[in-house]
């Protein structure tokens, strides 16, 4: 797949002009050229930009970071986004990325059932599915893996998360309703789903949209149903004036609502005059939330 430089100025949330100087100065990019001279690039190109853009966050110099190689920087990497985890359960991640890069559904299956079973959906989930998305991330990011061994394996954790939802009764005397979706730019909804499965949990009414859900959509919505609570995720890297004129957007269509927000720190915390939104930054404050919703509402 090729790119343009619009596309990675989206994808990394880094301005155009930025990259065309790391390009210039630091020889970052290497980017191929199209018959009409416009630059274009491609998946390796794509992963060394945000793999340069991670490791300058995290307070190395850009002039450093593109003098090494993509070896140095994958183990720069692996320092950075250890995930930690007990002997144990790393060894089921890696028993489970194993059986994925072979396409084993069989294997990868009776694992995951296998902790789902001695642990529960919500325990399995904080230490064996989200250190494995973090691992398949990594692992794309230095190109160990192709998307599709991403896909397959996301698409078994999706579905086992929705079996749980599926397994649950629906109560005719839910709690607070709340309306769960992702931005129109979003697609990965697998925490979107839990949230959705520890709200069922908790006796809360929940409306899913999914991923990708234009914001004509939530005013419609907004029109017709009285809803008390919105929780969104922002994942993608984002320029900050897109972000913040989302979230202004989003604010004034769902006035009504007391708006949750999950995701992507670096965008979150750039966001201006957001006090009236309750930010997520753990799984464990989003489970407070829900428990005890009295509690919480006191300090709205």
């Amino acid at each position: 797949m090729t790119y343009s430089i619009s596309d990675l100025e989206q994808l990394s949330g880094i301005h155009s002009h930025t990259i065309r100087i790391w390009e210039q100065r630091y020889n970052a990019l290497s980017p191929m050229r199209s018959q009409g001279n416009t630059r274009l690039y491609d998946d390796k190109q794509l992963r060394r930009l945000l793999n340069i853009v991670s490791l300058n966050k995290s307070g190395l110099k850009i002039s450093k970071i593109c003098g090494l190689s993509d070896e140095a920087i994958d183990k720069l990497l692996d320092q950075q986004f250890s995930y930690p985890t007990d002997d144990e359960q790393a060894d089921y991640v890696s028993q489970l990325i194993k059986h994925g890069l072979a396409f084993d559904e069989h294997s990868f299956n009776h694992l995951i059932d296998q902790s789902i079973d001695q642990l529960g959906l919500s325990d399995c989930y904080r230490k064996i599915m989200y250190p494995l998305l973090v691992r398949l991330g990594l692992m794309w990011r230095k190109d160990d893996i192709c998307p599709a061994h991403e896909h397959f394996l996301s698409n078994i954790i999706r579905q086992k998360i929705f079996t749980h939802i599926n397994n649950l009764p629906l109560s005719r005397h839910a709690g607070e309703s709340w309306l769960l979706f992702l931005p129109e730019d979003e697609d990965h909804d697998i925490g979107l789903l839990f949230a959705s499965y520890m709200l069922r949990m908790h006796h809360h009414q929940v409306i899913f949209l999914g991923s990708k859900v234009p914001l004509d959509s939530i005013k419609r919505i907004f029109s017709t149903l009285n809803v008390g609570h919105v929780l969104l995720f922002m994942i993608k890297s984002r320029l900050e004036p897109a972000a913040q004129k989302y979230i202004d957007e989003l604010s004034e269509i769902c006035s009504s609502a007391k708006i949750h927000l999950a995701g992507n720190s670096e965008v979150i915390g750039k966001l201006n005059d957001i006090d009236h939104i309750n930010w997520f930054k753990t799984l464990d404050e989003f489970e407070k939330t829900i428990q005890y919703p009295f509690l919480h509402e006191r300090n709205f």
